[in-house]
């Protein structure tokens, strides 16, 4: 038999308070996000998978800045490595994270183009 999955619980906010493991593990998110280039990185992937070439030349980054930074990335569990024939390609299959990431940069435009906020 298989389970049924709600599609609607996905998007739905977890009911219970955090606790200290769940507060420390989202600081950490925060905390390699708080980084320019890894950021926009992430923003990257939010579009879909790339490999270290296409990043760098999307980002503008030194190629063994964005290497570095997807390493930290990826041992921080923000992204996810796959060998295709010699090339390394990078994704971000994590819904929540692409939230998070798109929300971000959209507060950061309505921050920096003056419109106004969203109720």
């Amino acid at each position: 038999m298989s389970e049924r999955v709600d599609p609607e619980a996905a998007s739905r906010p977890h009911e219970g308070t955090p606790g200290p493991r769940e507060l420390s593990a989202a600081a950490g998110v925060f905390a390699l996000l708080s980084d320019p280039t890894r950021l926009h990185l992430m923003w990257l992937l939010t579009r879909g998978e790339a490999d270290v070439t296409a990043l760098t030349e999307a980002c503008g980054a030194a190629r063994p800045a964005v290497s570095q930074h997807l390493a930290k990335l990826r041992l921080g569990g923000l992204v996810q490595s796959r060998k295709d024939g010699r090339r390394v390609v990078y994704g971000m299959p994590d819904g929540h994270l692409k939230r998070l990431v798109v929300e971000a940069i959209s507060r950061a435009d309505h921050e920096v183009s003056g419109e106004p906020w969203h109720a």
